[in-house]
């Protein structure tokens, strides 16, 4: 299963902050049982608890590359073989024969780009370490979840919102929306339980930067016009 959480903040220095990290990822035990790390930089922390299925000894994370880039990612790439063949053949090498490298040698190749070639059910922290920016990512029909608590100089995260309240700068209150939420036979997208918490929609993007946080999609389920001859099933005459 796997569990995500992390803080960006680039109005301090989360390097002081390893308590406050630590206490945030080790509420996502139950989700990885089986490992857990942390990353720490002046204005990022990457936690990670791991369900090991992939390269068990290999896969270890929040995973660098080198001076690039680090993740902390949950789920399962179906196509991480076909990829890493292509980074091959691109000059990337690899360490491990685990899925969370294939993202994370994709991204420096591919930058952005790398959610159109992705197959399978995610959710992933990565932060580029050149550009000091934080991109969140969810898998295209959501199944793997992924929520967010913008602050002044950045956000919180997690898999499961309780990963984000263990963070003291996190309104533990439900407003209205919140209580509607809890009683609504419908889910709202984006609207989480929680005052000043969001839900990721699936199919999209966060970047976290200094000057504020923007979302895009990039993926959708395309509609087209059915088209068929008359005005009626082929295969039914219609009524008597």
């Amino acid at each position: 299963m796997c569990g995500i959480a992390g803080w960006v903040d680039f109005e301090r220095d989360l390097t002081r902050e390893r308590a406050v990290a630590d206490a945030m990822a080790e509420t996502m035990g139950c989700r990885g049982p089986g490992d857990g790390g942390l990353w720490l930089a002046p204005h990022v922390a990457l936690g990670h608890r791991r369900l090991a299925v992939i390269d068990v000894e290999g896969g270890r994370q929040p995973m660098a590359a080198n001076d690039a880039a680090v993740i902390s990612y949950s789920g399962e790439i179906y196509n991480f073989g076909e990829l890493r063949a292509e980074l091959e053949s691109k000059g990337q090498r690899f360490r491990t024969r685990s899925d969370t490298e294939v993202i994370l040698r994709a991204y420096v190749e591919w930058g952005e780009d790398v959610v159109h070639r992705l197959n399978g059910m995610y959710a992933f922290a990565l932060w580029d370490i050149r550009r000091q920016e934080l991109l969140l990512v969810r898998d295209r029909l959501g199944v793997k979840p992924l929520y967010y608590y913008p602050l002044p100089g950045g956000v919180l995260f997690g898999s499961e919102p309780k990963a984000i309240l263990a963070n003291p700068l996190a309104d533990r209150a439900v407003d209205a929306d919140g209580l509607r939420e809890l009683l609504t036979m419908v889910k709202t997208p984006e609207q989480a339980v929680f005052k000043g918490m969001y839900e990721l929609r699936p199919g999209h993007l966060l970047r976290v930067r200094p000057e504020g946080l923007t979302k895009r999609r990039y993926w959708a389920l395309p509609a087209r016009a059915h088209r068929r001859p008359g005005n009626h099933c082929p295969h039914y005459p219609g009524p008597p």
